[in-house]
């Protein structure tokens, strides 16, 4: 029972951060690309950096309750993984901009979809197993 309900509560937490993480990530690059007018692909790297910086202390505290003592460790674990899903951030979003298919905005919301649920996987499985 407790297996289900500590997963459940998992998953949960994660989607409450994640969806923090999010509004972070598409906050800082709405700010840099359409306030200060900072080409969108330098503006996606800023948000993705704070938005994984952001997603790594919230997770290990309030998500994945790591109690790992090797905190340097575990934050080049995580961040590392979030290069994968970066890159993929970034792939995605200059071809969504780049051929014209939806707009820069609407390319970040729909790119953060696929990443936040790739990003639980990876960590789950990667950064913060048991």
């Amino acid at each position: 029972m407790y297996l289900i309900f500590g997963t459940l509560k998992e998953i949960i937490m994660y989607l409450i951060f994640g969806t923090l993480t999010t509004a972070v990530n598409i906050v800082v690059y709405y700010l840099f690309s359409n306030i200060i007018h900072i080409n969108y692909l330098f503006s996606n790297a800023v948000a993705w950096f704070l938005s994984v910086l952001f997603a790594y202390v919230t997770n290990r505290k309030y998500v994945f309750d790591s109690k790992n003592n090797q905190i340097i460790k575990e934050a080049i674990s995580f961040f590392g993984s979030r290069l994968a899903t970066g890159i993929m951030d970034m792939v995605l979003m200059w071809f969504l901009v780049n051929f014209n298919i939806v707009n820069d905005v609407v390319a970040k919301v729909v790119v953060n979809v696929i990443v936040v649920i790739l990003n639980y996987i990876l960590s789950k499985l990667v950064v913060f197993k048991k």
